[in-house]
């Protein structure tokens, strides 16, 4: 079985251009998109690089305007090679029978069924190309972008596919790269109050800067209501967006005849994760002692962000010795006697290790969800060994749910300053707060925040500050309903270290080939266990194995061992 060779271009020279005049080049996510799924691809800086004898599929995130440029991405495709795009390839928009109209973002794009989700995806940027001569080509347009809302007016296809010579053009409509970038971490820095909610279950311009304040959903568009009235927006169109490409790509991929393995999010027995993280506000004792006995009870583990001054010495050794986390939660809260700096992250973090006796703290989460501008926050995180951030969540009843758009571990861009590297701290963001606490969301929207994070195979990450799991036994309860709710549909709750460590090592893993048996051959394998490849099945291809749908593909499942590699 013959394994598709993926590249992805992207053109230094013109990049640099961007960077130079301080336009990001967000582009570059794609990377990121692809690591995350464990689908093997490698840079190109240049078209010229396009080689048909080495590539099967180029990605192109960026490429200059020059007509030469065009050029060799056009004999690529000719020459039997697919081309991808996402609303870019602007040099070859006449060449190919078409034109640009202006297009108004945001909106909604309705795609195939097969392609995904049935609702349609918010996007945040799109150039639509119409489709106005036939130029020698066949020519299929899918889906269609819709004006400001679900179901505005029409402004476009989502995705135009040309047949060039033997091989393809496909041209999404929509910028898929920046959608993600901007659904996860905002358009832009945070360095204002966000616009709150009309119906007034959101003040986010209470004069506190916080990572919601810059949220790119719709109030009316984007938010469902639970049976009780509790508003959450309810989809993880950041998710949604990723599955969308990765099963254009796999399906362009077994079509030409070959395969393209990716790996499964999560080992080999764990179908679902979920995670539970408190976060130490008022720092009594008798708090700390009661989540202790909360989650004795549930069977669980989870992770402590302590705040300081914290807790007396004998509560670390108890949370430690019940396999518990210990992690960071800055404080940067004027009124509390915080600050926003580098040096304040660095005294706290001080305090914690010298207060705890660890050496290695894994993971932070900002008190209050307090964030100014852009990466920061990932900077002050990297130079301390923070590995792993949980601050991008909710702060209001009426923005609960996945407001950032997913609810999947990733790795965020840097801004153009920092030429778009990827910070190396992995965001693992939070859905909601104390259920059932007299003052914020109840507890009717558990069983939808675990359905959708199944459905996307993310985290479903709940927020409980020991205090009020102590003195409101309805937030006690709500806990419990959580545990209970979650074990009944597979989840297994782990850490944020666990998915910290887990990510990190699975995404060592390289496949490199898939031989005559239909079995990936990978780098690095011995060294994690129960990883799981799944190898998808070139159109007409027929095999023994047991056959499942991932991405809407027929696929192989293989496990991985350190004894089978």
């Amino acid at each position: 079985m013959k394994m598709a060779r993926v590249g992805i271009l992207l053109d230094k020279q013109a990049a640099t251009k961007r960077w130079a005049f301080g336009q990001n080049v967000f582009e570059t996510y794609l990377g990121e998109v692809l690591s995350h799924a464990g689908i093997p691809y490698r840079w190109l800086d240049s078209p010229d690089q396009a080689d048909r004898n080495s590539l099967d599929i180029l990605i192109v995130a960026l490429s200059g305007e020059e007509e030469e440029k065009a050029a060799k991405l056009r004999q690529f495709a000719e020459q039997g090679g697919g081309v991808i795009s996402y609303a870019g390839l602007n040099r070859l928009t006449g060449g190919l029978g078409c034109v640009e109209r202006p297009a108004p973002s945001p909106g909604y794009a309705s795609l195939p069924k097969e392609g995904g989700d049935e609702r349609p995806l918010r996007y945040l940027r799109s150039r639509p190309w119409f489709h106005t001569a036939e130029a020698g080509m066949v020519v299929e347009a899918q889906g269609m972008l819709h004006k400001d809302k679900p179901d505005g007016e029409e402004s476009g296809p989502a995705l135009i596919r040309f047949r060039i010579g033997e091989g393809f053009i496909d041209r999404w409509s929509v910028d898929i790269p920046y959608t993600i970038v901007a659904l996860q971490q905002g358009s832009g820095p945070v360095w204002e109050d966000g616009i709150p909610a009309e119906d007034g279950t959101a003040n986010l311009d209470e004069g506190i800067l916080k990572a919601d304040d810059k949220c790119e959903m719709d109030w009316e568009y984007d938010r469902l209501y639970t049976e009780q009235g509790t508003p959450y927006y309810a989809h993880p169109y950041a998710d949604l967006w990723r599955e969308a490409l990765i099963h254009h790509l796999l399906k362009r991929a077994v079509g030409m005849g070959l395969t393209l393995p990716f790996l499964g999010y999560w080992p080999e027995g764990v179908p679902y994760v979920a995670l539970i993280s408190h976060d130490s506000d008022i720092n009594q004792d008798e708090h700390a002692e009661a989540t202790l006995e909360v989650l004795k009870e549930c069977g669980i583990r989870s992770s402590w962000c302590m705040l300081e001054p914290g807790y007396s010495s004998y509560i670390y050794d108890q949370v430690k010795e019940a396999g518990h986390e210990l992690a960071f939660h800055y404080n940067a809260l004027d009124s509390q006697n915080g600050r926003w700096g580098e040096d304040e992250f660095n005294r706290q973090l001080e305090w914690m290790r010298a207060a705890t006796g660890l050496t290695e703290i894994t993971s932070n989460k900002n008190h209050y969800t307090r964030f100014e501008g852009w990466g920061e926050l990932f900077k002050f995180c990297e130079k301390n060994g923070i590995a792993a951030d949980q601050t991008r969540g909710p702060s209001k009843r009426g923005n609960i749910g996945f407001l950032f758009g997913t609810c999947h571990p990733y790795f965020p861009i840097s801004w153009s300053d920092e030429h778009n590297r990827l910070y190396d701290v992995l965001q693992v963001g939070f859905l909601t707060q104390d259920l059932d606490h007299q003052t914020l969301a109840d507890s009717s929207v558990i069983v939808p925040f675990l359905e959708q994070a199944m459905k996307v195979e993310g985290v479903a990450h709940f927020l409980f500050h020991q205090i009020h799991i102590q003195t409101q036994p309805k937030v006690a309860d709500a806990l419990r309903k959580v545990v209970r709710e979650a074990k009944s549909r597979g989840f297994v709750f782990w850490t944020c270290k666990e998915i910290n460590d887990w990510e990190r090592a699975r995404r060592t893993i390289i496949v490199q080939e898939v031989n005559e048996q239909g079995k990936a051959i990978v780098e690095n394998g011995a060294e994690v266990d129960g990883v799981v490849v799944w190898i998808p099945l070139p159109d007409g291809a027929e095999t023994g194995a047991a056959v499942e749908m991932k991405y809407g593909i027929p696929c192989v499942k293989q496990v991985l061992s350190r004894t089978s590699v």
